[in-house]
């Protein structure tokens, strides 16, 4: 079977497509991990803040005399 040039031209738009298609879906990949350790990062963040807060004395106590 002799290949025409068209086929030819389709095929390797074809492997191009394929190629990008990973390259984008690895993208995403890392583009997601990325965003969910900085969602993470801000959930710890907002956690330690609230807990230091809510976790000191209302009364304020007087300093130490050496």
């Amino acid at each position: 079977m002799k290949f025409r040039t068209l086929q030819i031209v389709a095929a390797l738009g074809a492997a191009v497509a394929f190629v990008l298609a990973f390259m984008a879906a690895g993208a995403a990949l890392l583009s997601g991990l990325f965003m969910l350790i900085g969602l993470a990062a801000v959930g710890w963040l907002a956690y330690s803040l609230i807990k230091g807060v809510l976790g000191r004395d209302r009364r304020a106590k007087p300093p130490a005399r050496a």
